[in-house]
């Protein structure tokens, strides 16, 4: 702590000294630093005490939620009751369409096999994909500026800014993430430009402040040496006026476009984001388990309020596991960091078909999977090798 202290300590006098310094020898446009830039302060200056400015660095500063949400919880109520669901039933024609589609898009695979092998039995299951969607809202805020050129704007003096959770943004359509930038109203402050102190110039980087620059022709040489006499662009003089400036050694400052002021406000960056947690049920199967998410399967269960309970009695044990691990990791990583708007749970039955099929004296098996029909095919017999995925 005592460190802590010192240092702030030495940070401020080294600030006092150095702006006291400038105070006392006047200033000059030219004695500002092209190589600055426009730096964005963490705070006005003279906002904020000058040491807190310093420790606190640039950055946006994360919003944690207020204690009551918006609305209330949604009260225990009547679960929607689970949808009666089956497999759907998949024939050999079916199977065999499947299948020619698959091999139709990819490049390296031959469609005789798929059109002559013989099918010998249709395995048919389901698995389970349990999806729990979290909408939250969260919220940045950071000071941002820009030239002040409407005089009268800024807040007058003793007027409290709002809070930043209490700026009203309309909500995007539920379950889809978006970000947006918004003022906090009445928080507008001007101050004097921080890189021209409030000069409204900036010392020239190309000559240096100097307004003129070594002749291109001559060199600084004063004479064109082939033709031994004096170089006209110059008149002789070996320099000449430095084009960036106009010869007067400074320019417009570029942070407050000459406005010599800057009016800094407080911004808000509000993000909408659905977080998602995802599980499929064990199926036994040599499928991988990627593939069944990105296809769509049977809905037989929709839950959806402010805030959703877990399910407890669904007749595969793992669905019901993966429903309160879900709820209780999405309360823990969002309920303090951002403010959830919305949850959905649903449950889907994904259709899976295992087809055994013989061709050329050899068994094969591929199968089939999602409502749409999607095959996956790891040793389809007639093939090349160029490289083709297997998906």
């Amino acid at each position: 702590m005592l460190r802590v202290v010192l240092s702030l300590d030495i940070a401020c006098e080294h600030l006092a000294q150095s702006t006291l310094g400038k105070a006392n020898r006047g200033f000059h446009p030219c004695d500002l630093d092209p190589e600055l830039g426009a730096l964005t302060p963490s705070a006005p200056p003279g906002r904020l005490d000058d040491c807190e400015w310093i420790v606190q660095g640039r950055g946006a500063k994360a919003l944690p939620p207020p204690l009551d949400p918006p609305g209330k919880p949604g009260e225990q109520r009547s679960r929607p009751p689970f949808m009666q669901h089956s497999v759907p039933l998949m024939s050999e024609a079916s199977a065999r369409r499947a299948l020619l589609r698959f091999v139709a898009s990819r490049c390296c695979y031959g469609s005789r096999a798929a059109g002559e092998l013989a099918i010998q039995r249709l395995w048919q299951l389901g698995t389970y994909r349990y999806r729990l969607e979290t909408f939250s809202e969260s919220r940045l805020s950071e000071w941002a500026f820009e030239p002040f050129t409407k005089p009268g704007a800024a807040r007058p003096p003793g007027d409290t800014p709002l809070d930043p959770w209490d700026v009203e943004v309309g909500t995007p359509p539920l379950f889809q993430g978006q970000t947006r930038r918004c003022r906090v109203p009445r928080s507008a402050l001007v101050k004097d430009c921080h890189r021209c102190h409030g000069h409204g110039r900036s010392k020239c980087g190309v000559c240096h402040g100097a307004g003129r620059m070594r002749c291109v022709t001559c060199k600084g040489s004063r004479w064109r040496l082939k033709q031994q006499k004096r170089c006209q662009l110059c008149s002789g003089t070996g320099r000449k006026r430095c084009n960036t400036c106009s010869g007067r050694g400074s320019k417009t400052c570029a942070t407050c476009q000459g406005e010599k002021k800057l009016q800094h406000f407080k911004q808000l960056v509000i993000t909408w984001k659905n977080n998602v947690f995802e599980f499929v049920s064990e199926h036994h199967l040599n499928i991988p388990g990627e593939l069944l998410s990105k296809v769509s399967g049977e809905n037989i269960f929709k839950d959806e309020n402010v805030v959703v309970y877990p399910i407890i009695d669904f007749p595969e044990p793992e669905i019901s596991l993966a429903s309160q691990r879900a709820i209780s990791e999405h309360s823990a990583a969002f309920a303090t960091s951002s403010r959830i708007l919305r949850q959905r749970q649903t449950i889907e039955l994904i259709p899976i078909t295992e087809v055994h099929y013989q061709y050329s004296g050899k068994t094969y098996l591929y199968y089939i999977y999602g409502l749409e029909n999607k095959v996956y095919a790891l040793d389809y017999p007639e093939r090349c090798c160029c490289g083709c995925t297997i998906i």
